[in-house]
């Protein structure tokens, strides 16, 4: 039986629902769009101090247009967030070519997911924690990039390109690495960015993939293993 395409399996992962649903974001105006994507900038910054009066000075826009776009602070925040996170998820699926190995394409789609954190400041990921929501969204997405991540190993092991690793267990340690650096008490620790520390880590990890037996390292353990132990 022939295995389903690489590019197949990545488009049968659900991705997590939207914040904005997809008939209200083909409505918006491309006044709206605009203020949208600023958003993205002002929220860099820090945002649990800014209330939407601050946010209609700072656009420049009345307090009936953002009302518009969500009937709160937080939930502009969250719509913001996960706009701009689907639309990194997109492109970074869109560097996965069906031609390409899984290595090549777990790499290509984690250098491209590892955008979402390449500009992360302390302010944001510190307000992120604490904003009611945040958490989960981010939660959300983060279970998405694992689960994509997996379908890509999975398609490898399948093909004989990765030894039988439990790919599960590769996947998180992978997708989870730009999350976990973009943790506000971990950022001014590293010597880089969340963005360049991730893709040099998931580097050392895709090396071990492809080496035997020490790639293997994570293989399930058989039956005769388990008895064993």
């Amino acid at each position: 039986m022939a295995t389903t395409g690489l590019t197949e399996r990545v488009r049968s992962v659900p991705r997590p629902p939207a914040v904005l649903e997809r008939d209200r974001e083909a409505a918006l105006s491309e006044r709206q769009r605009e203020l949208l994507d600023v958003l993205v900038l002002i929220f860099d910054k820090g945002f649990v101090h800014l209330t939407m009066a601050d946010l209609a000075r700072e656009l420049n826009c009345s307090l009936r247009t953002l009302y518009g776009l969500a009937p709160s602070r937080n939930e502009l925040v969250l719509l913001v967030v996960d706009r701009n996170l689907r639309s990194i998820g997109r492109s970074a699926n869109d560097c996965i070519d069906p031609a390409m190995s899984a290595i090549e394409a777990v790499r290509a789609y984690l250098q491209g997911a590892t955008e979402a954190v390449s500009a992360t400041t302390e302010e944001f990921a510190a307000d992120m924690v604490v904003i009611e929501g945040g958490p989960e969204l981010g939660a959300r997405h983060s279970e998405y990039l694992v689960a994509v991540t997996r379908a890509i190993l999975d398609f490898g092991v399948d093909s004989g390109e990765i030894c039988d690793v439990d790919t599960a267990a590769a996947a998180r340690v992978m997708a989870g690495l730009g999350r976990e650096f973009a943790r506000p008490e971990v950022i001014p620790k590293l010597r880089t960015n969340p963005k360049k520390a991730a893709d040099a880590m998931v580097e050392i990890v895709l090396a071990g993939l492809t080496s035997a037996p020490a790639g293997c390292a994570f293989s399930t353990p058989t039956t005769k293993d388990q008895a064993q132990s």
